[in-house]
């Protein structure tokens, strides 16, 4: 069974840094993509970034978020990270972890993903 944790939200206040992790279970990294989504109060889900664990080198980042936000991954670990810098208060939400099967397209499209973590709040304050 197919299972994604996510760990290291919390508060911060703005200029901060956070590290999510997202540790799966129930398959070995292959050719999928890993992606980290969120979501703040009456918006859509929307795409962070995503990484091809066939291909780290094929990553994507929201233009929100280029040059602050790193996905990045430990095969070792069978974790993927989302490193977060200089946080602003728009980036506060509920962040998921995401894996879409079979492809390294890797589009920021949370309708191709698969698999869920729960999600984990991240709370950036002014």
């Amino acid at each position: 069974q197919v299972q994604l944790a996510e760990s290291g939200g919390g508060s911060v206040q703005a200029g901060g840094s956070l590290r999510l992790s997202c540790v799966v279970s129930g398959f070995t990294f292959a050719r999928e993509c890993m992606g980290w989504f969120r979501q703040s109060p009456g918006k859509e889900r929307e795409g962070v970034a995503s990484l091809a664990t066939s291909d780290q080198s094929n990553r994507r980042v929201d233009a929100s978020v280029r040059g602050r936000f790193t996905i990045s991954l430990d095969i070792a670990k069978n974790t993927v990270y989302l490193q977060m810098d200089k946080l602003r208060p728009e980036d506060s939400g509920i962040y998921y972890c995401a894996r879409e099967p079979g492809t390294s397209s890797c589009l920021l499209d949370p309708q191709w993903y698969e698999n869920w973590g729960p999600g984990i709040q991240v709370t950036v304050s002014a």
